[in-house]
């Protein structure tokens, strides 16, 4: 819970109903704000020559070992890598006020020997065009938390509670969230107050998560010539019988909810009955109770199919097994537009010029939010454009500095300061 043993000035408060208050006026926030406008230049060369640190699902060592040398020359102090990966470092606060976790995730989608040298281009409106493997997601996250932190010494911010600096492993696909959800069962257990990450460009926030379940169904048999074992199950066969009653499936469109058998796999020979045939699954929902729902029809029908596949060869006394492997589980969750941590993410857009709408998707805050804990998850400026893909660029257009000064005032609003 929220510690509220001092209420100053521009400190969180307890209750959703106080008003939002955006501490922009405050002289040392003033000169962050100030700081990271005129340092735009400097976050720019961050997010690149981090970008050149490969970060490959599983191998995200050498960038964290730089994120933490950074943290480290910005005055962050106890900064360390866990036995999971993160980088963790922290911002001690001056009195009794919320502790607040800072973060952005260090892995890319991208296998190890990708390319990630980055090319400098100019745009046409005099602006800076970075094109690389995860230069906006997120290395863009990475540059906005090190632009806070040095705009944070440089004006001599100073806040009640307590900051934790964060770089995390595994957010994307295979690491199925294994950073944060270290930080939420490991070292920082209890302590977090808030959470925010930074994840993606533009101006907006993540407020609700989209849960997902992912599985690798496997339909398994010893397989056989396709003339001469005929009659016996087939396990592409049993795999196509689940893949179509999934194709079957009705979904609410409120909350969205989402399925897709999205890989297929098995076989050897066009003249052979396969022995393994395997599809892999991924279910969506930003209702817990949805996604459960729609979990029990999976279950149900991969189960149904390899009855079917069984029964429709009686004569045959060949076996026929399955196994289901979960892939990755992330949480799903909301949170109420009236909860603080959304207000003052719409109030500080406000502050800067921009509309903020919160959405759902699926961020590092999917763990807080499925433990209830408020969390919210902040874009970083500027545009990017073909994200997970080799062509991915940013385009910093003419203010994308107003990202990292989106993210200070979120983070000094809920931390408060005097």
């Amino acid at each position: 819970m929220v510690r509220q043993t001092l209420l100053p000035l521009f400190v969180a408060g307890a209750l959703g109903a106080q008003p939002i208050r955006i501490p922009n006026g405050h002289p040392a926030i003033a000169q962050a704000l100030a700081t990271i406008r005129a340092d735009n230049a400097w976050t720019l060369d961050q997010q690149a020559s981090i970008c050149e640190i490969a970060a490959p699902p599983f191998k995200e060592a050498e960038r964290a070992a730089e994120f933490k040398r950074r943290l480290e020359a910005l005055g962050i102090t106890n900064v360390h890598i866990d036995a999971t990966g993160n980088v963790i470092g922290e911002r001690a606060g001056t009195g009794v006020g919320p502790t607040v976790v800072l973060s952005a995730h260090l892995d890319t989608v991208f296998p190890e020997g990708t390319n990630v040298k980055v090319r400098r281009d100019s745009t046409a409106a005099g602006g800076a065009r970075l094109t690389a493997p995860g230069i906006g997601d997120d290395c863009r996250g990475l540059a906005a938390v090190l632009a806070v932190a040095r705009a944070m010494r440089s004006a001599d911010v100073r806040t009640l509670g307590r900051v934790y600096f964060v770089g995390t492993v595994g957010e994307e696909g295979p690491g199925n969230l294994r950073g944060v959800r270290a930080l939420f069962t490991g070292e920082l257990k209890g302590r977090i107050d808030y959470f925010i990450s930074v994840d993606g460009t533009g101006f907006g926030a993540v407020s609700g998560a989209v849960g997902s379940n992912r599985y690798r169904v496997s339909y398994k048999g010893p397989g056989g010539h396709s003339y001469g074992a005929f009659g016996m199950p087939n396990p592409i066969h049993a795999m196509g019988r689940a893949i179509a009653k999934m194709s079957d499936f009705t979904v609410p469109a409120s909350p969205r909810t989402t399925f897709s058998a999205s890989v297929v796999s098995g076989g050897t020979s066009v003249n052979s009955i396969p022995y393994e045939g395997i599809v892999e699954v991924d279910m969506r929902s930003e209702s817990a109770a949805s996604l459960a729902t729609l979990d029990a029809k999976f279950q149900a029908a991969v189960r149904d199919a390899l009855r079917e596949e069984l029964a429709r060869w009686p004569d045959s006394r060949i076996p026929l097994t399955m196994v289901i492997d979960t892939i990755g589980i992330r949480p799903a969750g909301s949170q109420p537009d009236t909860a603080r941590i959304v207000r003052v993410a719409v109030e500080a857009g406000k502050v800067l010029g921009f509309p903020v709408t919160p959405h759902a998707s699926s961020t590092d805050s999917n763990v807080p939010i499925g433990l209830g804990i408020p969390a919210i998850t902040l874009d970083a400026g500027g545009r990017s454009a073909t994200a997970h893909s080799l062509t991915e660029s940013y385009d910093d257009g003419p203010n994308g500095y107003v990202g990292p000064q989106y993210v200070m005032l979120v983070l000094a609003a809920l931390a408060g300061v005097r």
